[in-house]
């Protein structure tokens, strides 16, 4: 019996990792992806490329333009933080790369998706290791959405089934989260991480998540096979 599960798929290497851990696991996968007026557009052309090569059941790309709301760097005039090393990331404060509640705006909509489709699984990629910072990505939001949802749902409401938000890299390092996809057969080629890619699509090597994804690839002693501007 096929059990359907919706994947919040960025194109990222976190996303694409749990994509695989849900196939893994059994589940037919639904990958959800959102054009929210982010920056650039190599993250969902990378999306789209993960997608075709795990097989998953549907790939639905969905607008929201967060642009009109701003707040963070990632969807306003804000400059993208760059540093020279990893270790310069140590969080005192929610960083200015936080877009306000998509967590909970992508959950949301995950959430309405899974209804429809009659699933009861929700698979993130969302890490509270190093240095993310995020609010919406510590296991306690986690466990309060999914709250939320056996809620305010027609199935938590009647009793039926009780839905579930998988994040299955959240206790993980960078380095871990590697060499799990790795194991899964998972392509890192095809992903994309960086927050301030130039218009050819090469990594920035400076910002967050570069140097996140640089020090995993690191710790497994590999090189990160996505291009970079000056590596």
């Amino acid at each position: 019996m096929d059990r359907p599960a919706i994947v919040l798929l960025s194109g990222g290497l976190d996303s694409t990792t749990a994509l695989a851990v849900a196939k893994h696991r059994g589940f037919v996968p639904y990958a959800l992806s959102f054009d929210y007026g982010q920056r650039h557009g190599v993250e969902l052309e990378a999306a789209k490329r993960v997608a075709e090569a795990q097989g998953v059941a549907r790939h639905l790309v969905l607008s929201i333009d967060l642009r009109l709301l701003g707040g963070s760097a990632l969807t306003a005039d804000i400059a993208v933080p760059k540093h020279d090393h990893v270790d310069e990331l140590v969080r005192s404060s929610v960083p200015v790369t936080y877009v306000p509640a998509r967590n909970t705006i992508f959950l949301s909509f995950a959430l309405a998706y899974a209804e429809v489709v009659g699933s009861t699984d929700i698979f993130t990629g969302v890490t509270a290791v190093q240095y993310s910072g995020y609010p919406d990505c510590r296991p306690e939001y986690m466990e309060a959405f999914t709250t939320l949802a056996n809620l305010a749902t027609r199935a938590g409401v009647e009793g039926t089934r009780e839905l579930k938000v998988h994040s299955p890299l959240m206790a993980m390092s960078k380095a871990d989260i590697i060499r799990e996809g790795l194991r899964l057969g998972v392509d890192y080629s095809l992903t994309h991480s960086c927050y301030d890619p130039d218009e050819s699509g090469r990594a920035c090597g400076h910002c967050d998540t570069c140097l996140m994804r640089l020090r995993g690839f690191a710790g497994v002693r590999m090189e990160d096979p996505v291009r970079y501007q000056d590596l």
